[in-house]
């Protein structure tokens, strides 16, 4: 690493420690020629698969939209954000274990609706009459009688 001072090539690490709840290895860092000292930050970069749309399109996974998404799922009901926050971990670890370039947005969907179901029911409903476009009534009695149907089992 070049010391942002004298360009000199030659730093060493005086101190590393974990920053951003782990997220980040916070390192003080000494240049060998001017002797002044900088911090830098190391971060993972994790590839996501891009997202497949129904009508074809590609586009870069975005954990804030998804995010989102369960945030207006969940809406006055009583789910903590940090409930959301594993929520959404779960889902990003799934996309990247998934080892693909690219995943169907029906995937994510999937995905999204498995994790509202853990959370909470009547979540799960109004995403899924969204997400799979309840055209009337009937759409909405037959996937609760599908929910009501798995707890019974």
């Amino acid at each position: 690493m070049y010391c942002p001072y004298c360009r000199h090539l030659e730093t060493k690490v005086i101190d590393s420690r974990l920053a951003n709840d782990g997220e980040q290895v916070r390192r003080r860092r000494e240049c060998c020629l001017c002797a002044e000292r900088f911090t830098t930050f190391e971060v993972v970069e994790l590839n996501f698969p891009y997202i497949i749309k129904r009508d074809g399109r590609r586009t870069p996974f975005d954990e804030a939209k998804l995010r989102l998404g369960f945030v207006k799922a969940l809406e006055k009901r009583p789910i903590s954000l940090a409930s959301i926050d594993t929520a959404v971990l779960h889902i990003k670890r799934k996309l990247l274990a998934c080892g693909e370039a690219e995943i169907a947005s029906s995937k994510l969907g999937e995905w999204v609706m498995q994790e509202l179901l853990l959370l909470d029911q009547v979540a799960y409903i109004r995403f899924a009459s969204v997400y799979q476009s309840f055209a009337d009534l009937e759409a909405f009695v037959e996937a609760i009688q599908t929910l009501h149907q798995r707890g019974q089992d």
